[in-house]
């Protein structure tokens, strides 16, 4: 009795020793971030005095600042997840900003449908990495192995790939849906019903997929166990093609606006979509391959993203 007292007392200490190393980290995260939109406002009450006029390059401008202030402190504390709630809060801050700036009086009702949809995205988003994130003491895998890849240069990685990139790329997302906040003269119509209909089922999946993640992991399992239930029995990554309709939406959002702007706006989304497909799908997959043994049953199985009834194995076909 005595001793499993003590490994209980152990648990909770373990447990509680746990919470506070998050509730440090949170702390600091929150630091950061309010750093960064400290930088940012005071970009964006300089960089008028240096010319750049238009308000799309100057939201840019305020948005790299901001990037590399993250970047400093993922550098202070030797930990490049800093970074990874700027994906979600980024673009809410920045079509915010956009709300109250641009010279067309009040919001439209399509620009509140824009930011009602990054909105519902990038607090879901923000969530669900702050209920999973442990704290300073955890690095996104994809991070840790790009150390030990190229541990000299981790950093000027970590500068490139893991900031500078995503802050970009997702500029340019947010950039497709630019015209909605202009109050160009086109009236809402089917097309932003459409993107409406497509961000609020984006956002419906990645909760979907999300929670069937959380509850299936919190579960007890053996090990290697793999989620096939739910969203993720007709398609190995139901939470990357919600992901996806939200880019998505937002160009047609900005189409809708300016049918003009498409003409360079598309590149956007379709590079989205690309990076999804070519590179966080593979990696991901990768991994999974080298982690769970019947993970190559699942990709013979089942669809890479759009759901799809599952399809017979070649294991299976062997048996009949």
């Amino acid at each position: 009795m005595e001793a499993t007292g003590d490994a209980v007392a152990s648990n909770e200490n373990g447990a509680a020793n746990s919470q506070r190393r998050k509730r440090r980290g949170l702390i600091l995260v929150t630091m950061a971030y309010l750093s960064a939109l400290a930088a940012a406002w005071a970009t964006l009450a300089l960089v008028p005095v240096i010319s750049i006029e238009s308000l799309l390059y100057r939201t840019l401008a305020a948005n790299l600042v901001a990037t590399f202030v993250i970047f400093g402190w993922s550098v202070a504390h030797d930990n490049s997840s800093f970074y990874d709630p700027y994906w979600s809060l980024g673009p809410i801050a920045i079509f915010l900003y956009w709300m109250n700036v641009t010279p067309t009086g009040a919001p439209t009702l399509r620009t509140w449908a824009v930011f009602g949809v990054i909105v519902a995205w990038g607090m879901r988003l923000t969530f669900n990495w702050a209920r999973g994130w442990s704290g300073l003491d955890h690095e996104d895998w994809r991070y840790v192995n790009f150390r030990e890849m190229s541990p000299r240069f981790y950093w000027a990685i970590s500068l490139g790939g893991i900031h500078l990139f995503p802050t970009l790329i997702v500029f340019a997302g947010l950039a497709a849906a630019f015209p909605a906040f202009l109050n160009s003269g086109h009236e809402p119509g089917w097309i932003d019903l459409l993107a409406l209909g497509i961000g609020l089922m984006g956002v419906w999946f990645e909760w979907q997929a999300d929670r069937q993640l959380r509850a299936f992991v919190r579960s007890d399992k053996k090990s290697g166990a793999i989620l096939r239930s739910g969203l993720w029995r007709y398609s190995r990554h139901p939470n990357y093609l919600g992901e996806i309709l939200i880019w998505w939406s937002l160009f047609l959002f900005g189409l809708s606006a300016d049918p003009a702007w498409a003409a360079w706006a598309i590149g956007a989304p379709l590079s989205m979509t690309a990076m999804f497909l070519f590179a966080s799908i593979p990696m991901l997959e990768k991994r999974s391959l080298e982690r769970r043994p019947g993970y190559q049953r699942v990709i013979d199985e089942t669809s890479i993203l759009i759901p799809l009834p599952p399809r017979v194995s070649k294991t299976d076909s062997e048996r009949r």
